[in-house]
């Protein structure tokens, strides 16, 4: 035989509680005793017993925040939980959901049942909640039309969206025959083609309100082809047509508050959305505008016209650059041709002739030496002005 721990020993019959479905969910009946709330962690700890045993309990802080009693020691209540074993200290114990006072009645208690049944359903599942329309064109009213309930919701969806269409069915709101009202209601406006449906009434108390705590209403609320807002008008208390509806609303003004937006809203959004495209195509405009200049001015840069523009350009520059040139180059040949006449006439013989100089030819030849020359010899002179003609007559050899 295997050797097993304490741990093991408390972990398994922990599990075999746990498994069992007789010891899961069930109600149990009993006095309270030994009742202590802890006020750091919220958890309460007590015992319930009978006349015979005593069955420890456990109730969590989640769980005890929603009782809307103060349990004390000697009261008689139906506690609902599951059966499982605290591992630690190896006892089982009940781990208590909710407790109801005995004195409370059967009433209480199927409705806790009915409410367990619906839940188990899915019939309150959050998944199932349908969102509500952002502008609805037509809102059916399912509540008594000579009651308050009816005129609030006018009056706020009159104020805040005066465009809608309001639907209203009337329909008993308390009484036996009020469950099947509500629902014929709810079928009437779902008939109608409304996009949104507020089923509820004003305040009261519980035996008012039981209406809308009936299989039948929270079914009729949860099949509706259309979002439901409910508005039973009681905000401490959720009814089952609260679970089963799309929304939930503390009283009918509100309802239509939720289920119609304010104009004033709507024509701030219309006109904040005017701007954002005002802005944004003036921003497509300037890109475009931009691109377009750019465009125009690369094709400005390539075209023949502008390359033709350019190229007189260019070619008139030319034309002054070899004007300046060729000017400049006159100009050097001027002064040089200036220069070389001014040398060449400073070496030339009419400028010592000038100085009274004169030259002898004897017919094309210049006479350079005397011994070239005769007696009775025919000269030509020739001065700085005019000529002259001579003849030799006596020739000096030095």
């Amino acid at each position: 035989m295997p050797v097993i721990t304490v741990t093991q020993v408390n972990k398994y019959i922990a599990s075999k509680l746990k498994s069992d479905r007789l010891l899961q969910g069930i109600m149990v009946k009993g006095e309270i005793s030994n009742f202590i709330c802890h006020y750091k962690s919220g958890h309460c700890y007590f015992s319930l017993k009978d006349k015979e045993s005593t069955l420890k309990a456990v109730m969590f802080a989640s769980a005890a925040a929603r009782l809307k009693f103060q349990p004390e020691d000697g009261m008689a209540v139906v506690a609902s939980g599951s059966i499982s074993a605290y591992e630690r200290d190896g006892v089982y114990q009940l781990y208590v959901n909710d407790i109801i006072p005995e004195g409370a009645g059967k009433e209480s208690v199927a409705l806790e049942q009915l409410k367990k049944k619906l839940a188990a359903e899915g019939i309150f599942a959050q998944e199932h909640k349908r969102c509500l329309p952002r502008m609805p064109k037509k809102i059916g009213v399912v509540t008594s039309l000579s009651g308050a309930a009816v005129q609030d919701i006018i009056n706020v969806l009159s104020r805040r969206y005066p465009i809608c269409e309001i639907y209203a069915v009337d329909a008993l709101v308390q009484g036996e025959a009020a469950p099947m009202s509500i629902c014929q209601g709810i079928l009437k406006a779902e008939s109608a083609e409304c996009d949104v449906i507020i089923v509820g009434r004003g305040g009261g108390s519980s035996e008012d309100l039981s209406a809308y705590n009936t299989e039948a209403v929270a079914r009729a609320v949860y099949g509706c082809k259309v979002p439901v807002i409910s508005a039973v008008g009681h905000e401490v208390d959720f009814s089952l047509a609260d679970l089963a509806a799309d929304m939930r609303a503390p009283t009918p003004s509100a309802a239509a508050e939720l289920a119609a937006p304010d104009i004033l809203q709507l024509a701030e959004a219309v006109s904040a959305m005017e701007k954002r495209c005002e802005k944004a195509v003036s921003a497509v405009f300037e890109r475009k505008l931009s691109v377009y200049n750019s465009i125009s001015a690369r094709l400005a840069v390539q075209s023949p016209e502008n390359r033709l523009k350019l190229m007189g350009e260019k070619l008139s520059n030319l034309e002054k650059r070899a004007e300046t040139a060729a000017l400049r180059s006159i100009d050097r040949h001027t002064a040089a041709l200036a220069e070389n006449a001014a040398r060449l006439d400073s070496l030339s013989p009419l400028k010592v002739m000038a100085r009274g100089y004169s030259l002898v030819y004897s017919g094309d030849e210049l006479v350079r030496n005397s011994a070239d020359l005769s007696a009775g010899q025919e000269v030509l002179l020739r001065f700085d002005k005019g000529r002259a003609t001579a003849e030799i007559i006596e020739i000096n050899g030095e």
